[in-house]
């Protein structure tokens, strides 16, 4: 790889896949590349580059790949990530792994590997790096960017809970699939006359539950932001289904959320990534089990029956839709704006339907979560929203 006239930037996607990645990644490389700089993209995100070769040259590397026009001119139409992903934080590496020609000199339980991330970029000859990612991803980014390596960060998860930014990289497919489906499964509902029970991605904070019920796909949802009762949320469905004329009713879960009474979220495994969490899923079937056995009384002594759907990566799959495909392609360019201009330790962001940017350490500085006093109603268990003027695109995900 020749040396460029404006050096050498680095790309990496991290976390989840979502639709709209692909699209940034060309973004950076056509414009960098056209303003005179080098564009290497690291595979498998933090996790390719604590697993660097120093002995082999760019070329040669199993976890990097030099990108150029012609590799990067139709990755745009695809969802997902096309340099790969991985959920691994350099500071908290077990030692299981450790890369086999680094375990002599890190043989600790936990690791961090920050050192040789460094050493890695200085030898891949990286002068800049854009991580796109969720807040984990971009925590390390944070981190690279308080060792003095020049960082800008592109936001990017479907449930939409990155600080200083009103929208992330995946959000609005996440939000287009979750109605799609919601429209396609009431089919079946209303032929059983049933509940409609589906699990959507959110940890800690419910858009992805709150704004599609805003647009009609559920009579109801429940929010990480929010214990529910669901006695309470029986009730209301059931007076749902009996308004409905094809008696039936639907209500969105999100995997973060919690019953009333409890402190613990619902998870498939006690194992935890990188980042220490555990994986979330299961929510939904209990929720399902208990408005069955509760429905019969608020039913005249009759169960009704559930159908439950965990949307999970049918929502992350396919193709990004036109925000997705846009705003993406506008954030690479905001990205490039920022290295050019000298302006480090940023993260990309649309705020009040503007493209600008925020320091990146608001990454780690606090959470974004629903404003529940001002957008969901606690007894009605749906979004509160009376006035759209003055609201960003997507109403209730300004902080």
């Amino acid at each position: 790889m020749q040396a460029a006239k404006r050096g050498t930037i680095g790309i990496l996607t991290g976390g989840g896949d979502v639709p709209g990645l692909n699209p940034a990644i060309r973004a950076v490389t056509i414009r960098a590349i056209q303003d005179g700089f080098n564009v290497i993209g690291i595979k498998n995100g933090w996790e390719g580059l604590i697993n660097i070769d120093r002995s082999k040259k760019v070329e040669e590397q199993e976890y990097c790949i030099v990108l150029d026009k012609v590799g990067v001119s139709k990755i745009a139409r695809r969802g997902g990530t096309f340099l790969h992903s991985s959920r691994t934080n350099p500071i908290r590496v077990k030692k299981n792994k450790v890369p086999h020609h680094l375990r002599e000199q890190y043989n600790a339980e936990m690791n961090d590997l920050t050192p040789e991330v460094l050493k890695n970029l200085e030898h891949l000859n990286i002068n800049f790096l854009i991580p796109i990612g969720g807040d984990d991803t971009l925590s390390f980014g944070v981190h690279l960017h308080t060792q003095g390596f020049k960082v800008v960060a592109i936001p990017k998860t479907m449930d939409n809970d990155i600080p200083g930014t009103d929208y992330c990289i995946g959000f609005s497919t996440c939000i287009t699939r979750t109605i799609e489906l919601a429209h396609q499964l009431r089919t079946c509902a209303g032929s059983h006359e049933r509940f409609l029970v589906m699990e959507a991605f959110g940890r800690y904070a419910g858009y992805t539950a709150l704004i599609p019920t805003m647009a009609g796909a559920a009579n109801r949802c429940v929010i990480p932001e929010y214990k529910f009762d669901i006695r309470r949320l029986t009730e209301l469905l059931v007076d749902d289904r009996k308004r409905d004329p094809s008696h039936y009713s639907v209500v969105l879960v999100s995997e973060g959320a919690m019953f009333e009474g409890t402190n613990d979220m619902v998870f498939l495994s006690e194992e935890t990534d990188g980042f220490g969490h555990k994986k979330l899923g299961g929510i939904g079937d209990i929720v399902s089990h208990q408005l069955k056995k509760l429905s019969s009384e608020f039913n005249n002594g009759k169960e009704i029956d559930t159908i439950t759907q965990r949307l999970g990566y049918l929502v992350r799959s396919g193709d990004p839709d036109a925000v997705d495909s846009v705003a993406s392609m506008a954030f690479g360019n905001v990205a490039l704006n920022l290295i050019e201009s000298g302006k480090f330790g940023r993260m990309v962001s649309l705020r009040n339907g503007r493209y600008e940017s925020v320091p990146v350490n608001i990454v780690t500085s606090c959470k974004k979560i629903v404003d529940v006093h001002k957008f969901y109603d606690t007894e009605r268990y749906r979004p509160n929203y009376k006035n759209f003027e003055d609201r960003p695109l997507w109403v209730m995900t300004s902080d």
